[in-house]
């Protein structure tokens, strides 16, 4: 799951691609929102740990625990998630909503349970220390505020085939809203 997290989720987008749903400027700008306030979540989150996070080895040389790593261990996910549920709100399938939910969460609480094995094993006691005083998924504002390199341009390179993704994506609920408004199924 660890090697494919980047592509685990796109079977989902069959869902809401092929059944009807009720769009309107409300889901439409709810939805944009949402993706955009998680897609800037994960920017900031690459930004600054690097393009390491984009990488699907267990290679990892430091560990990372300012920025959005202080407030919540996995940044990036939690931005894909709400990213994703933007997505969902975008199609107008709305009860699709609870079942997206729950397959990510069963996906990521794998991956991350592999993640934290390997930086277990790589860290030890500095990132159990970590571990112990940020949430995972929840994000809380981190009790002691310490900086770090952000590494914008980097991050801006490194999610232009997400942003291309999100223009396929805008696209296709685009055509099937003005060509199948009722569904294709």
């Amino acid at each position: 799951m660890f090697r494919n997290r980047g592509w685990l989720p796109i079977p989902l987008l069959l869902v809401p691609l092929l059944s009807a749903g009720t769009i309107s400027s409300t889901t439409i700008a709810v939805g944009l929102a949402l993706m955009v306030l998680g897609e800037w979540w994960r920017m900031w989150g690459v930004a600054t740990a690097g393009t390491v996070t984009r990488r699907r080895s267990r290679e990892v040389h430091k560990l990372v625990s300012h920025g959005p790593f202080a407030w919540c261990r996995n940044p990036l996910y939690v931005g894909n998630f709400v990213i994703w549920i933007g997505v969902m709100t975008l199609s107008g399938v709305l009860w699709f909503i609870p079942v997206a939910t729950l397959v990510f969460a069963v996906e990521y609480f794998y991956i991350i349970r592999y993640e934290e094995g390997v930086l277990e094993t790589i860290f030890g006691k500095e990132y159990l220390e970590y571990k112990a005083r940020t949430p995972r998924w929840f994000p809380r504002p981190p009790a002691s505020g310490h900086g770090g390199d952000l590494f914008w341009p980097e991050a801006w390179r490194s999610e232009v085939s997400t942003f291309l993704q999100y223009t396929l994506i805008l696209a296709l609920f685009g055509a099937k809203h003005r060509y199948f408004p009722n569904g294709m199924m």
